[in-house]
């Protein structure tokens, strides 16, 4: 009696332990283990920040939604996060031996000869022969070809620009985004490592790792905190998370080095900077990308 009194109370003390804390999700970076079928938009998410979530391409869920750019979503729409189930086409109709078309060639219908042009009338010889030439010959000079206005100066806001245009990716040339120790490296067969995190201070500054256009800049995503998210061309996004502030705002052109948000622990237990880089929407590994230090 007394050895099954002391697995009781062993039993009892056990459930009566506080559970073990779960590690924060801070970290975590490559969307939910099952993808499931479609998404409900969130309000602040963009179609950028859905795919960047379950590790697609914006191109792929666009086509599967129909979406064309600028990819306008809007609060309470379900996404598709599978292509679209191909309709069976039907088969064609079984063909009869007394139906069977007729593959000859039709006999043409006798087409009746063309009657001869008549002939051109004569000049009447009280007429003078100029008249007469000019009415029968037409005119085949043609008017001088009117010269081309020349180029107008390109607006202001063009030359501006200039400097905003997706660059190819043999010329983005990636640079840190933070001044800082390597916290963790890119473990691509770990659950929440698909980037690196990067050390340092709150309020230090956060720079964009390549020139692009900002296409997220927010706090929707679960386990990212403050986010912000770089379109560098169409293979390359970069993604900057945790932060205490964010700078930078959607629809906005940065360049390499810029000030885009203030290091933070928004999402997290620890001041840090967690940087990945998604190539065709998939993460790899940054320090394949950035210069070595």
């Amino acid at each position: 009696m007394r050895y099954v009194l002391l697995l009781l109370l062993a039993g009892l003390l056990q459930a009566c332990a506080p559970h073990t804390a779960r590690a924060p999700v801070g970290d975590r970076s490559n969307g939910p283990l099952r993808i499931p079928a479609s998404h409900t938009v969130r309000h602040g998410e963009t179609l950028y920040s859905v795919a960047f979530l379950y590790g697609f391409e914006v191109s792929q869920v666009a086509a599967w939604n129909g979406l064309k750019p600028p990819y306008t979503i809007y609060k309470g729409q379900r996404l598709r996060l599978r292509p679209p189930a191909r309709s069976a086409t039907p088969a064609p109709p079984a063909r009869t031996a007394h139906a069977a078309p007729d593959h000859r060639a039709p006999i043409p219908r006798s087409v009746p000869k063309p009657r001869p042009a008549p002939a051109a009338p004569t000049v009447s010889p009280s007429l003078p022969k100029t008249r007469a030439v000019a009415a029968s010959q037409p005119k085949t000079t043609a008017p001088p070809a009117a010269r081309a206005p020349a180029a107008a100066p390109a607006p202001p806001a063009q030359v501006a620009r200039a400097s905003q245009v997706m660059l190819s990716s043999d010329r983005l040339g990636w640079a840190w985004p933070a001044a800082g120790p390597l916290l963790r490296a890119y473990d691509g067969s770990s659950e929440g490592r698909k980037g690196i995190s990067i050390g340092g201070s709150s309020g230090q500054p956060v720079l964009a790792a390549a020139s692009g256009k900002v296409v997220y800049s927010g706090s929707g995503l679960g386990g990212y905190g403050r986010l912000i998210i770089i379109k560098h061309n169409k293979e390359f996004l970069s993604a900057y998370a945790h932060n205490r502030k964010l700078i930078a705002n959607e629809g906005q052109w940065v360049e390499k080095g810029q000030e885009i948000a203030l290091m933070g622990n928004s999402g997290t237990d620890r001041v840090q900077l967690h940087f990945e880089i998604r190539k065709l929407g998939k993460p790899v590994d940054p320090l394949q990308y950035l210069p070595k230090r």
